[in-house]
């Protein structure tokens, strides 16, 4: 098989190329300035910008499937294009903010508007079809946490008792290259998560015992995170939607494993996740 990897250069497309080569497939990597990009040996460079459509003539040509990150402005004429180029298979890094309640309120909901106009183009065209909702990325941490661990000894974040199940940017790539390759996926909606819940000041835990030293927990306003986050570059939108604030209908409301955890990536590949122990280790000279 021919696969098209668009962000190829990124956390999950950059994990996706090695192990689609090791399973024997051609692989076309789709890059705004591929001179720019250093690929694995055997992958085939293309220059394209899916937020410039007129740019991807001929990328899809002789193409079986594609690995499709979300650009909804343009996702109609993408998918088009991908149609019409005969491919049969669009793999789509979605979001588990997807909300598909018809009577859900999705106004504030960033996540939603960002990534489900791309579901529905996709789910349109008539091709097979996965979507693969990622929620939070473990390797989002690398952008607030290794500064301050070297530095000061301390992490800082809000909301420190609060669990979530982080995935590792390696599962995602797993389930990818499984949706992409294997038959037996199309007209799924796969939510990835990590294999357990965990909270931030147990996140300050593990990297303590990793690095054998005490790692503080500190924990952080919602105002101060704001104020952190957007110093990160993180747009002030996308800040106001992930710092909601819980109301009167969730007070008391428990925070347990199942409301976090999906077995989505045990059942597609016949084992559990990788851990925030795992994650650590595998990134451990970000923090030394």
């Amino acid at each position: 098989m021919r696969i098209l990897v668009t962000g190829a250069g990124g956390t999950v497309g950059s994990a996706v190329v090695p192990l689609l080569l090791e399973r024997e497939a051609a692989v076309r990597a789709l890059s705004r300035d591929p001179a720019r990009r250093t690929f694995p040996a055997g992958v085939e460079p293309v220059a394209g910008d899916l937020e410039r459509p007129w740019t991807l003539d001929g990328v899809f040509d002789g193409v079986d499937a594609v690995m499709l990150y979300p650009h909804p402005e343009t996702a109609e004429e993408v998918v088009a294009r991908t149609r019409d180029a005969g491919v049969r298979r669009i793999v789509l890094m979605s979001s588990s903010s997807v909300e598909t309640d018809p009577d859900a309120d999705t106004s504030g909901n960033f996540g939603h508007q960002h990534h489900r106009p791309v579901e529905e183009a996709v789910e349109r065209s008539g091709l097979e079809w996965t979507h693969l909702r990622g929620g939070e990325f473990m390797v989002n941490d690398l952008d607030s946490y290794p500064d301050s661990v070297r530095a000061e000894g301390v992490i800082r974040a809000p909301n420190g008792d609060h669990p979530g199940a982080p995935v590792h940017e390696a599962d995602v790539a797993d389930m990818a290259v499984a949706a992409l390759l294997e038959d037996g996926h199309q007209g799924r909606a796969y939510e990835i998560t990590g294999p357990e819940h965990i909270t931030p000041a147990q996140r300050a835990a593990v990297i303590s015992r990793a690095l054998g030293r005490e790692i503080a927990f500190v924990e952080l306003t919602l105002a101060e995170t704001r104020e952190l986050w957007i110093s990160q570059g993180v747009p002030p939108e996308v800040c106001d939607w992930l710092l909601w604030e819980p109301g009167p209908e969730d007070e008391g409301a428990p925070w347990g494993p199942d409301e976090f955890v999906s077995k989505d990536y045990e059942r597609v590949m016949g084992r559990p996740g990788r851990d925030y122990a795992r994650w650590v280790a595998d990134h451990i000279d970000a923090f030394r």
